[in-house]
């Protein structure tokens, strides 16, 4: 004779009925209003964390860039105080200014060859460091990439400066060695070469801070895709291209932003190196706003290099962070 049990009911808290009207609906369990985020006391709480921040970013960012939109309209003596509104003339001499498009186009090179040695060239050497087997080989040689980024860019521009001398400096000197002299030149001195030879010392001032950050990333990778990889035959290159490549893509679009970013507000070693020169060759957008504001004591001018260089960066930015949102790789 067989004997069936009763089921048995759920564990856990019951729905208390609930009288009036509303008969035959049944209140929430005990703690389940708890379980919603952002709304209540406890999600403004979080909110008057982030005021501080946002207080300092209001007074030392947006308010100080607003100001100077404001002052891109003015004709401003700084030294006699002395203010005149002309509307959208500042920007009508800087698209018939051709110094100003020429240190456009300066930066736009920095950025450029910037991305291509800064992004992809430092993910390159990343990848083959981190392929070391020795770990005591690896770190050392972070270290020795990373020395010249913990240089001040006005030292490193001193440095370069002695270097790209005509007649001592070390590259011509050691041109000569190789026999090929016919290349010496005073590379500061001549239009065709200044602002490439700035930007030559700044690639290797920065190369290896990008360096270590791709370190960085790509030691996040988890080592089973390695293995995996190793076991379908895969080698280095194709590893490098089908794993790392992929994997590291947000650390790659945050670095090409600060790279753009960092070649459009350009002003160290330019100013150190060359000052602009010769005959406004090397000028930059942030060196062409220094003279505009501190030699021509035109502030309303460089107020509108300002917003120029402010407007490329956002845009560039921005279509930069789209492009990576598209593209992210979830792992």
């Amino acid at each position: 004779m067989t004997t069936t049990q009763a089921p048995q009911a759920p564990v856990g808290p019951r729905p208390v009925p609930v009288s009036g009207p509303g008969r035959g609906r049944t209140a929430p369990a005990p703690g389940a209003g708890s379980r919603r985020t952002g709304r209540g006391p406890a999600g403004w709480r979080g909110l008057v964390w982030l005021i501080p921040a946002l207080a300092v970013l209001a007074v030392f960012v947006y308010w100080p860039l607003l100001q100077n939109i404001v002052f891109s309209f003015l004709k401003w003596n700084i030294y006699s105080g002395e203010q005149t509104f002309v509307g959208v003339d500042n920007y009508a001499d800087l698209a018939q200014d051709p110094v100003f498009w020429r240190a456009l186009g300066n930066n736009a090179w920095y950025a450029v060859l910037s991305i291509v040695f800064q992004v992809f060239g430092a993910l390159v050497l990343a990848a083959i460091v981190e392929s070391v087997r020795s770990d005591r080989w690896r770190k050392a040689f972070r270290a020795i990439y990373f020395i010249p980024s913990a240089i001040s860019l006005t030292v490193a521009g001193l440095l370069f400066y002695f270097i790209y001398q005509p007649q001592t400096g070390l590259l011509n000197v050691f041109l000569d060695n190789l026999g090929l002299g016919q290349f010496s030149q005073a590379w500061l001195g001549h239009e065709g070469t200044a602002i490439f030879a700035i930007i030559a010392m700044s690639q290797w001032q920065g190369f290896g801070y990008s360096v270590l950050l791709f370190s960085v990333a790509l030691q996040r990778i988890p080592q089973e895709l390695y293995e995996a990889a190793n076991l379908d035959g895969v080698g280095p290159v194709r590893r490098f291209f089908q794993v790392s490549l992929p994997l590291v893509r947000e650390m790659t679009g945050l670095m090409m932003i600060v790279t753009i970013s960092g070649a459009f507000q350009v002003f160290n070693e330019v100013m150190v190196m060359t000052s602009g020169g010769p005959n406004n060759s090397s000028q930059v957008l942030g060196t062409w706003l220094y003279h505009a504001g501190f030699v021509t004591n035109d502030f309303g001018s460089a107020a509108a290099i300002g917003v120029a260089i402010f407007v490329v960066t956002l845009l560039l930015a921005a279509a930069q962070l789209a492009y990576s949102r598209k593209r992210r790789v979830e792992w």
